[in-house]
């Protein structure tokens, strides 16, 4: 991924509460028909080292494991237009473009299938999503036949991370006004644009 010195993401607290915040990826690997991708959620530790999942056994993705992996991790992204810049107003030398933040995580894909490993994954995994939930749902709220039949179907697949690229492009090259102007511009919109406006708000991110 290209990542100028302005919208890298170097920070380790910062990477982990994005990966965390989207939960969301798509898992791209080769095989024998070239570059495939799976969407997929996913659980991490706190170190980012270990980026865990499970996919449906007819997918043909984690057969392709043990092997190099590419997990795309989108967290935000909107439409940016120039007519929100001041600077449009004092010289029109404004283009459109796209704010975002996205992380990829390297690694090596490891398939697991057995029982232990893939319970524990698909108990982790609801407990982080159940967890803002007012009455939140457990694993163990099913039948334990039922959930032992739906894991039968599924098989745990995790990326031991070995690399991390991580990109907030949030007009951090523009002039404070311009920002300015950006983000109330998406503040404006629908809860896409919101979602980068509040991105924006939330942190003015540093290069490094």
């Amino acid at each position: 991924m290209h990542q100028p010195p302005a919208f890298r993401e170097e920070r380790d607290d910062v990477v982990v509460e994005l990966v965390r915040r989207a939960g969301f990826g798509h898992l791209v690997v080769t095989n024998g028909d070239g570059l495939v991708s799976t969407p997929l959620p996913f659980v991490v530790d706190d170190e980012l080292t270990s980026v865990r999942a499970h996919l449906a056994r007819p997918n043909s993705t984690w057969r392709a494991a043990p092997c190099k992996a590419l997990i795309i991790v989108p967290v935000s992204d909107a439409y940016v237009s120039p007519s929100w810049y001041p600077s449009k107003a004092e010289h029109g030398e404004v283009v459109p473009t796209w704010n975002y933040e996205v992380v990829h995580l390297h690694g090596r894909l490891i398939p697991h299938d057995d029982a232990e490993w893939v319970h524990r994954q698909i108990t982790d995994l609801t407990a982080h999503n159940e967890s803002a939930m007012a009455e939140p749902w457990a694993v163990t709220d099913a039948p334990e036949e039922y959930i032992s039949r739906q894991q039968r179907a599924i098989v745990g697949v995790e990326l031991l991370v070995d690399r991390i690229d991580a990109k907030r492009k949030l007009s951090q090259n523009r002039s404070d006004a311009d920002r300015t102007g950006a983000q109330d511009g998406l503040a404006g919109r629908d809860d896409r644009s919101r979602a980068v406006a509040t991105a924006m708000a939330r942190d003015q991110p540093t290069g490094g």
